[in-house]
């Protein structure tokens, strides 16, 4: 058994590389849409038309603008 408070809150699981997803190649969902608008509008940046954007390419842009704006850390 693991003691849950000894545990480092920082680490997370190893994430997947999203070229490596299986439903990397279909399209944005509904959601990072919503989620890539917002963080692009407080980031202050332009986005492109995503109707092309692939659920992989989203997440790529997703992280981008994170680290941009600071949230999802």
């Amino acid at each position: 058994m693991t003691d849950r408070d000894t545990l480092d809150q920082t680490t997370t699981p190893a994430a997947k590389d999203p070229e490596d997803w299986t439903t990397g190649d279909e399209p944005i969902t509904g959601p990072q849409r919503s989620y890539l608008e917002t963080l692009a509008q407080q980031a202050g940046q332009e986005l492109p038309d995503l109707d092309g954007l692939t659920k992989a390419e989203a997440s790529k842009r997703i992280d981008e603008l994170q680290a941009a704006t600071g949230r999802g850390q």
